[in-house]
């Protein structure tokens, strides 16, 4: 299971164009093929903060220019699910053509609990960066960014208990196609009397990655992201690359506050997730280094 960062699809400076997203896929897919070289079947989720901001930025627009209803933020969670589908398909079939692999996409729903304390707390950043006075300007709750790129708008995160269609996701992958799935976390949905209805919120998309490795007994888990390693003590005098830690130690940092919310500390929850449930091992590096067997930090037992 491979959960593509952020960075795999916008990066720093990039305006959003298809053809600047259509290239980071393609780049970010061709570090994929040391896993396909040694026989891995591939599972990928992704993250969708940026697209579904500005998927809801073009809603917001269109009611205020031409009076056209403004879609939730669900409907826009698989907008962007569907096009970023798209591009990783478009991007894996070029890196596959030696291969004897195909890629299939999968618009999933993911349910998570209607009494989730995360719908009282929003904590999940979505869409650009703004100014301090932009932000104030505009509705909704905003947070600054921990690594001081401005403030986002952040929405409920809640935490997903369960994935549609997941035995197929694995079937297809035991098959050997790579499966596009959970995008941007999955559609949030919640179970009532008359069965899933969405609702407004965004799930972490490494949690909702390390809950289909689990269910679909995945022996590795990825989670690609834009720095090599994790560290401790980021960014200070005192910054320490780590090359392995424990379950029992990424718990103790995570209770230091070592990994910031809303950047690194999702992704250790997601991997200790992953290790308790029976995973071998989860790995967070850069695409780039996937090549490398040394490179990134890996959460074990």
């Amino acid at each position: 299971m491979i959960a593509f960062g952020g960075n795999a699809l916008l990066r720093s400076g990039d305006k959003g164009t298809f053809a600047e997203q259509l290239s980071n896929v393609e780049n970010t897919c061709s570090c994929l093929v040391p896993l396909i070289e040694r026989g891995y079947n591939i599972v990928i989720g992704h993250g969708n903060g940026p697209q579904v901001g500005n998927a809801l930025l073009r809603h917001e627009a269109g009611k205020k220019l031409y009076s056209l209803e403004a879609m939730p933020m669900d409907f826009c969670g698989a907008e962007t699910q569907g096009s970023i589908a798209y591009l990783i398909e478009t991007a894996m079939e070029k890196v596959l053509r030696r291969f004897d692999r195909r890629v299939v996409s999968l618009v999933t729903r993911v349910e998570v609990p209607a009494d989730d304390p995360g719908f009282a707390n929003p904590t999940k950043p979505v869409g650009p960066y703004y100014t301090r006075e932009e932000a104030e300007a505009l509705s909704g709750e905003f947070r600054e960014d921990p690594r001081g790129r401005g403030w986002r708008k952040v929405v409920p995160s809640p935490v997903p208990v369960r994935i549609s269609n997941i035995d197929l996701v694995e079937r297809l992958a035991r098959e050997g196609y790579v499966v596009v799935t959970v995008g941007g976390g999955g559609i949030p949905v919640v179970r009532d009397g008359e069965g899933l209805r969405g609702v407004e919120a965004v799930i972490d998309k490494d949690l909702a990655s390390a809950l289909a490795a689990i269910q679909m007994k995945a022996d590795e888990f990825y989670i690609l992201t834009d720095v090599p390693k994790v560290y401790i003590n980021f960014r200070t005098p005192e910054e320490k690359a780590i090359d392995t830690m424990t379950v029992a130690q990424a718990k103790e940092y995570l209770a230091q506050g070592m990994f910031a919310e809303g950047s690194m500390a999702p992704k250790v929850r997601a991997g200790i997730r992953f290790v308790e449930n029976g995973g071998g091992q989860c790995v967070i590096t850069e695409a780039g280094q996937l090549f490398n067997p040394l490179a990134g930090t890996r959460i074990i037992k």
